[in-house]
Parts: C-alpha cells; structure tokens; sequence
C-alpha cells in the first residue's frame, strides 16, 4: 500500500485549486483527443468541408471547386471518397437540382475518363490537372450543346474558363487536401503550401455565400476571422496576403463584395502591425479597419453592420483556444512558434547525437579496459606462474616415470623446488659449469641430475620464446588500450560539444550593435557564439568597407572594451562589390604569440632533404613545432619524415593527448613494413595563454632555450619511431617567458661541426654569441657558422627551426565606448 504524503505548509485552498486545474485539464484533453479523432480520422472535415465547397459559386454561375476537391480525395485519400461524394454531391444539391445534377454528371464522367487514361503510363498526381480540364471541358459543352442545340463562342469560353479554373483549383487542392485529411504532418509547411491552404479556406467560405444571422453576413464574418487569426499568429505580410486572397476570391463569387478585398488587406496590415499588443493589438486593428474602409462602403452596406461583423469576428477571435493559434502559428514559416518548433526539433537530434557518440565513447572506453586487463595482475605473480608451468613441462619428461618421485615432489618438496629453479638460472645465464656447488647437491639429491639439467636446457629455449611472444602481446594490447582509450576521450570530449547548446545572446547582440552604431559605424547582422573569457566568439556582417581595414581598426578596439579583453579579427572576408557585405569572425587574442624562423639544406646541396619541419597551429590555443629526421638522405628518407609530421599533424588536430598521438604513429611506422626504417621526432608543443611548453624528443637532438644570457638545454633519451613497438614517451616540461628563443635542430646541424669534440658547448657557445633577436636570422647564423666549419660542404642534411615567444601586443589601442556601460560581461 503506497503511503502519501501531505504539504501541510501548502494552503488547502490552493491544493484544491491546483487538483481542480489538473483535472480540467486531463478532461479537455480528452475532449480535443476526441474531436480531433471525429475530425481526421473519421473525415467530419472533409465532409463540412466538401459540402461549402459543393455550394460555392463564381460569379453565381461558375462551380469550379466540386471537382477538383473530389479528383483530389480520390487520388489522395481513397478511403474517405464517399464521404467526399456525399457531402460534394450534398452542397451541390443544397443549392438547385440542376446544380447537383451537373456536379454528378462532372464526377460520373470524370471516373469514365480516369478508366480509359489507364491504358497511359502517367504518374496520376502528374495527369489528374489535366484529366480534371478535359472533364470539365467536355461536360459543360456537351451540357450547352443538349440544353440549346446550337453552340455559340460565349458558351465555349464560358466552359474554357470554368475548365481553366478547375485545372488550377486541382493543383492548389493536390497541396492543401493532405492538410485537413490527416493529423500527422509536417512541422513546418513551405510558403506556397501555406498560399494553397488559404486559398482553400476562401473558396470555403464561399459556400456559406447568401448565409446570414441576424442580418450579418456569415462569410464576413469568417473571413475577418481567418485574417485576424494569421495576422496575430504570422504578422503582418502574412495578415495582408490572408486579406488580399480572401477579398479576391469573396469578390468573385460576389461582385458587391469587391470592397472586402481593400478592408481584409487592411485589417491583416494593421492586426499584424499590433501583433505585439498580444489579442487586443490584433483585434484593435481589425475594427480599425472596418471602421475606416467602412466609411468608403457602398450605400447598401451601413458602417454599423460592418462593425457589428468586424465584432463577431474578434469575439470568435477571443474564444478561439491559445493552444490551437500555436499550433497554427507551428506550421507557418518564420513565427516564432515555428522557430522555437524548429530548435527543438534541432535540439532533439543533438541530443541523440550526442548520445549516440557517447555510446561510441563508453564502447571504446570497455574495448580498452578489455585490452589493458593483463595490466592490473601483478608482474611477479604473473612471472612465478611462467617459471612453474615451465618446470612442470620437465618434471613431466623426468620425475614422471621415477621411483623417488613420491619422495623428491612429497616429502622434500620446497628443496627440489629451489635446486631446480637455481638450475634454470644458472643454465639461463650461462654459469652452470662454473657453479660447482649446486650441480654436487643436484647429484646428490637426484639420481637423473644430468638428464634434469641437459631437459631444462632444452625447455630453456622454447620457455624463453613464449616469454617473448607474450611481452610482444602484452605490449601490442597495451598499445592498442592506450589508443582505444585516446580515441573514447576524443569522442566524450566531441560529445560534450555537441550538449553545449548554444545561449542566446540577443539582448546582449543588441547593445552591442547599438553601441557601434552611436560610433557612426553600421553593422548588418551580429550573431554571438561564446563570450566566455578567453573564448569570445562573434560574427559580423559589414557594409562594403573599401578595404579599409574598419574592422581591425575600428571594431575590434571597441570590443576590447566592451568586453574587456583583447579582441582580434580571426578571419575576414571582404565583399567583391560595394552592394555585397563583408562577413568578419572576431575572437580572443591569445597572451603569447610565437614567431619562427627556418633554414634547411639538403645533403650535398641537392633538392630533397631527409628532414620535414612544421609548425602546426592547433585549435586549443596551442601551437606545435616539429622537426623529423628520416633514416639516411634522399627521397626515402624524405618520405618517412614528411610522413611522420603528417601523421601526427592529423592525430593533434583531433585533441587527443600528444603521448598517445606520438605512440599511433610509431605503431604504423613499425606495422606496415619489414623494412628497418626509422624516423626521429622533435615535437615542442605550447601553450599560448601562459607559455607553458612540453618536449617530447624521440631519438633527436638536444634543443636549446636562450633567456637573456642563460642557455637552458632540453633533452630526453628516447628511441627512434619505428624501431620498436612500445616505448615510454619522456616528456620535458618548461616554462617559457616573453622574450625566450627556443632553438630547435636535426642532428646534421648538431653533430654537423667538424674538429668539435663537445658538440653541446659548441653549440651554447654559439647561442650565447648571437646579437640579434630576429628567429630567420638566427637560423641562418647557426646554419651558417656549421656550414664554414665544413668549409662550405654539407655531408648531412640539415634544418634548423627557431622560435621567439613574446607577449601578443594588438596594433591598435581599445577604443573606449561611454554609452555601453559593460552590460555584456
């Protein structure tokens, strides 16, 4: 029994209050659930609507409308055709029997001529406009040619013309008939289905024509009212065209109606230009209207019907259900209903993204874990197991058989234990026969000693190779659970980005765009992505500036002070003609810039060198310098080399960790060929926001940093890439300063001095002696001065790569803007 719990602190009228709510609202929920039940699926809709449209009239001779709404629900819906029928058929009636009779005929000889077009293989969405015309057209003639015998010019275009309208209606029809025959459509509808819909309503509301309640004129009314609704739900474009398209197709069915159109267009301007007013905004502006096109009216329409009429519409107006104007408001392009339908459709789908590369993450994340599993036993225990199945393999070909074997393996255990392990290790190293001590206690305690020994030493072999074998799979599944891990915290890191909706900043666009305005500055468009500190993030679209250079000059100093950090232009594209706009993206300046330098040679002064350098920007605020050496010189070398900074230019563009980067491409280089080539790697990796540096040096040479008059030397013992499988990646750590020269170099240039004995103070010696700051000048001293040591030849291919850290200073002072106060931050 499930036990409740009261908030008595809560009053006990609001509780009620609040139950009552709940259950009102459960209960008009059942109640639209059951109407829109009544309405879509068993077709009242179709049947009220097909029954006005059986009773509409052009010019009250033309019935252009019976027609297309039937070809249209017999193509579309085919199961709905007899309520279709019936209340077409209906309407037509309703109004004379000739009428009804002449809709019949239509639909009788429009089912005739769809069998015969069966025998032409044409999509029927793509013939019924014109299977609709030729009905239309051959029905009415032939209706003339019985009722008068003789056919006149005025009778074939009268035909024409109904026949013309059809062929259009059934198009329009094709487009709005899907939208009241089933409930689940579309989200958003495009403008011109928006168009056909409307026009379908008009030609509606025609049928109510001659209708009338207490003197007011059923269609006014309703047509007043389908404006005012999209007036306040779409604004006012949409408002005027609802009124132009009513009071046209209102006007043709009744020409003393013709000033409805001027009234409608009017009213639609105005509710929509009040829409902000909320109801009563809309509806102020459609008697408004009423009143002023009113005055203009004809003598048989009084102002005061014309406002009595205006009144019942905005009286349905106000009655009609919140709910039902936002879902109107849903399927109309560009209200804000729609948009805010839209985001979170987009909204949705970022979700199951993300959660679906989450899912990716955590899968990765377990084949990781899998792999790294022989990681978590103990290495001693694991090395105690190898050593017993080892002696249990020659206990089976020696002891098995023997006598003693109770005795040895039984009673003295522990002691047969510990001489044979001494004998493996013994044999293992090589200093068996100079241990004379322990092959005497072996003879002594064993009568096989000489057959245990000569077994061991046979096992030996086979156990050392297994323990090799293993170590190369262990060392290839830590590889393989290092990366797996690397490329899970990739994806977690990508799926964390993709939650990270982004925040509206519209309060905070418009004051940005106003007070670059009050500057005299115009601004198009501003659209801000991120105004965190240190990752600002903002778009701007700008008139043609005559390249000029407004928006580092200008702009960017006075969003410096607005947000209070330096702000630079990250990229700018500006406009080929002064009536396009030029698009500018600004973000935070980094605290450090890094200027390089870089002077290479290949040996022999020829055109390939077996060194590649980079220098790769990265998109966290770093910045990479890399220097690889390929085994030998020539294009193979040059190969290995550039192929190596690819690599790894591609696995840190991704995010993941530099070690795990460096250890991906030494498994490709050593898996995907027998040959024994090998690479070395130079990689200094900076942090732009506060200098801090890390160095992994694999198999290269030592970097220096000069400070002033100190020489601070960088290096870490590592092998080659490619040599082996698995190695521990030493990282050098450093924090860098304004004004530091980090100096970066392949071992052509550092062992390249000739009658040098100490190449490292050489090269400090050197470093120290520079007089100039500039990193292309320094480079081509260094290689300069190797160079002349040489006298002139170069037997090595050679790369020197400079770098200067220094503060990131803009070009231009902030510009103080007074009448923004700040309010962004």
């Amino acid at each position: 029994m499930q036990k409740t719990e009261r908030n008595y602190s809560q009053p006990v009228g609001e509780v009620v209050f609040n139950r009552s709510r709940l259950e009102f609202s459960r209960f008009f929920g059942r109640v639209s659930l059951k109407i829109e039940r009544l309405m879509f699926q068993h077709g009242l809709l179709l049947l009220m609507v097909g029954f006005l449209l059986g009773r509409a009239l052009i010019l009250m001779k033309i019935m252009p409308f019976a027609l297309p709404f039937f070809a249209s629900v017999y193509v579309i819906k085919r199961d709905k055709l007899g309520i279709a029928t019936i209340s077409v058929l209906a309407g037509a009636f309703s109004l004379s029997i000739q009428n009804g009779g002449m809709v019949f005929l239509s639909i009788f000889a429009f089912l005739l001529f769809n069998r015969l077009s069966g025998f032409f293989s044409v999509e029927p969405l793509r013939k019924l406009p014109f299977l609709v015309f030729a009905t239309m057209l051959i029905t009415k003639v032939g209706v003339f040619y019985v009722i008068d015998r003789d056919l006149t010019f005025y009778d074939f275009t009268f035909a024409a013309v109904e026949a013309g309208l059809s062929f259009i209606l059934t198009m329009i029809f094709l487009q709005s008939i899907p939208l009241l025959s089933s409930k689940s459509r579309r989200q958003s509808l495009k403008v011109e289905e928006v168009i056909c819909l409307i026009i379908l309503l008009a030609t509606v509301m025609t049928g109510t024509s001659g209708w009338s309640v207490y003197g007011l004129s059923v269609e006014h009314i309703l047509s007043r009212y389908l404006v005012v609704v999209f007036a306040f739900v779409a604004g006012s474009t949409t408002g005027a065209t609802v009124g132009v398209v009513c009071g046209l197709v209102l006007s043709l069915a009744n020409v003393s109606s013709l000033y409805e159109m001027s009234l409608l267009a009017f009213a639609g301007l105005l509710g929509g230009l009040l829409k902000d007013g909320k109801r009563v905004g809309a509806a102020l502006g459609l008697i408004v209207g009423s009143l002023l096109i009113g005055l203009y009216a004809q003598a048989d329409q009084p102002v005061m019907t014309n406002l009595y009429e205006s009144l019942v519409a905005v009286g349905l107006f106000f009655l009609t259900p919140l709910i039902i104007l936002k879902n109107i408001g849903k399927i109309i392009p560009g209200t804000t209903e729609n948009l805010n339908d839209q985001q979170q459709y987009l909204r949705k789908i970022r979700d199951v993204t993300a959660h679906r590369v989450q899912q990716f993450s955590t899968v990765f994340n377990a084949l990781s874990n899998s792999f790294s599993q022989n990681g978590f036993y103990d290495e001693g225990n694991d090395e105690n197991k190898e050593v017993d199945y080892f002696l249990s393999n020659v206990t089976e070909r020696t002891c098995q058989l023997c006598f003693k074997k109770e005795q040895c393996w039984g009673a003295q255990f522990d002691k047969t234990y510990e001489y044979m392990t001494q004998i493996m290790e013994e044999v293992d190293n090589g200093t068996l026969h100079q241990n004379t001590r322990i092959s005497r206690e072996m003879d002594k305690h064993c009568i096989k000693a000489k057959k245990v020994i000569d077994i061991i030493d046979q096992e030996l072999t086979y156990f050392k190779a297994n323990q090799k074998i293993n170590k190369q799979i262990q060392d290839s599944r830590k590889i393989v659970a290092e990366q797996l891990m690397g490329v899970s915290q990739v994806m977690e890191n990508f799926a964390n980005e993709i939650k990270r909706e982004r925040e509206n900043w519209y309060m905070q666009e418009e004051q940005i765009q106003a007070a670059i305005r009050d500057f005299g500055i115009e601004i198009n468009q501003i659209e801000i992505y991120n105004l965190e500190a240190g990752n600002v993030d903002i778009e701007m679209w700008t008139p043609y500036c005559h390249d000029r250079g407004e928006s580092e000059k200008l702009i960017a100093p006075m969003l410096s002070d607005i947000l209070g950090e330096t702000i630079m232009v990250k990229h700018e594209e500006c406009a080929a003609y002064p009536q396009e706009l030029c698009h500018v993206s600004f973000g935070s300046a980094k605290a450090f810039v890094v200027e390089t330098g870089v002077a290479h040679a290949a040996k022999g002064g020829g055109f390939v060198s077996g060194d590649s350098y980079s220098m790769i920007e990265l998109g966290a605020g770093k910045y990479a310098l890399a220097i690889s050496d390929g085994m030998g010189n020539g294009e193979r070398a040059h190969y290995e080399s550039n192929e190596t900074l690819q690599l790894l230019k591609k696995i840190l563009q991704t995010g993941i960790e530099e070690k795990i980067a460096i250890k991906a491409v030494n498994s490709i280089l050593a898996l995907r060929t027998s040959d024994e080539i090998f690479a070395t790697l130079d990689l200094a990796m900076i942090d732009l926001q506060d200098a801090h540096s890390k160095f992994l040096k694999i198999g290269s040479t030592p970097s220096f940093v000069k400070r002033g008059d100190k020489i601070i030397k960088i290096q870490a013992s590592n092998l080659p890439m490619g040599i082996i499988e698995d190695f521990e990646v030493d990282v050098v750590s450093e924090q860098l300063k304004a004004g530091d020269l980090l100096i970066m170099m392949s071992d052509g240039v550092f062992e390249g001095p000739k009658h040098v004995e100490n190449y490292e103070m050489w090269m400090k010696r050197k470093v120290a002696e520079l007089q100039t700051s500039d990193p292309q000048e320094i480079a081509d001293l260094i290689m300069e001065e190797v160079i002349r040591t040489r006298s002139g030849m170069i037997d090595d291919d050679m790369t020197v790569m400079v770098a200067q850290i220094k503060h990131n200073t803009p070009k231009w002072s902030t510009i103080p803007v007074y009448s923004y106060g700040k309010q962004a931050q």
